[in-house]
C-alpha cells in the first residue's frame, strides 16, 4: 500500500484499475487514500457463480424491483453507512465523477419505493471491478450481485473482481489467485469491448438467473 497522488484525478483512478490497483481510506473521516495492490486477489468466475437453492427461489419470488444505474448516489452512500467504512468524501466524489463519465455503474434492489441493497463498480474494457454492496433486507445484496452478473455475462465482460475473497463471497463462488494471474486476466479483459447496459431493463427475473447461474 501507498499513499496516493493527494490532487487524484478521475483519470488517474481509471489507470490505477487499468494497472490492477484501488483507492481506499482509513474510516469516513480520513483525508488521505491510499492505493492497495493485493498479493492475493479475489475474482468471481463469470461462469462459476453459485446460487443454492433457497436463494434461487428466494430471487425468483421476492417482491422487490431490480434497477442499474438508477440511483447511483444512493448505492454509495448506502455502501457508506456503516459503522466501518473506506469511504471518504474524496472516494465519494471520484466515484460520483466516474460514473457521471460513464465508467462507474450500480445495480439497485427496491423494496415497497425504497433502496433496500444495491452494489457498484468501475467497468473498464471488459472487466468490472466491484467496489461494495450493501443490504437493508434480507439477500438484498446477493439478489444485485446475481443481477449484476447477469449483466456482464450479456454485455461480453470476462473479469469480475471482487478485490478480496470473504466469506460471504466465498459462499456464491468467489476465489483467490496470485496477483501475477489476476494481471494476466485483466491485461485480456481490458483488450476486449464489453457494454454494461446490454442487457434490456425488462428481463426477467427467471432470465437473470438462468444467465448468471449454476444452481445447487
Amino acid at each position: 500500500m501507498k499513499d496516493a497522488d493527494p490532487d487524484i484525478t478521475p483519470d488517474l483512478l481509471l489507470r490505477a484499475y487499468a494497472s490492477g490497483v484501488f483507492p481506499m481510506a482509513d474510516d469516513a473521516e480520513a483525508e488521505e487514500i491510499f492505493w492497495v495492490d493485493p498479493r492475493r486477489r479475489g475474482v468471481i468466475p463469470l461462469d462459476g457463480l453459485h446460487v443454492p437453492r433457497r436463494l434461487a427461489r428466494s430471487f425468483l419470488r421476492a417482491e422487490v424491483e431490480i434497477t442499474a444505474d438508477r440511483d447511483f448516489a444512493g448505492v454509495l452512500d448506502g455502501c457508506a453507512d456503516r459503522g466501518e467504512t473506506w469511504i471518504n468524501a474524496e472516494i465519494r466524489r471520484l466515484y460520483l465523477d466516474l460514473h457521471r463519465g460513464g465508467y462507474a455503474h450500480s445495480v439497485e434492489i427496491w423494496a415497497e419505493g425504497r433502496l433496500a441493497g444495491g452494489l457498484y463498480g468501475v467497468a473498464l474494457g471488459a472487466a468490472f471491478f466491484g467496489e461494495s454492496m450493501f443490504s437493508r433486507l434480507r439477500d438484498a445484496s446477493k439478489f444485485a450481485l446475481i443481477a449484476l452478473v447477469a449483466r456482464l455475462r450479456a454485455g461480453g465482460f470476462t473479469l469480475l473482481d471482487t478485490q478480496f475473497v470473504t466469506e460471504h463471497l466465498a459462499r456464491l463462488g468467489a476465489v483467490e489467485i496470485s496477483r501475477a494471474a489476476y494481471h494476466r486476466r485483466l491485461e485480456a479483459a481490458l483488450a476486449k469491448p464489453a457494454r454494461f447496459h446490454a442487457l434490456g431493463p425488462a428481463a426477467s427475473r427467471q432470465s437473470l438467473l438462468q444467465l448468471s447461474t449454476q444452481t445447487s
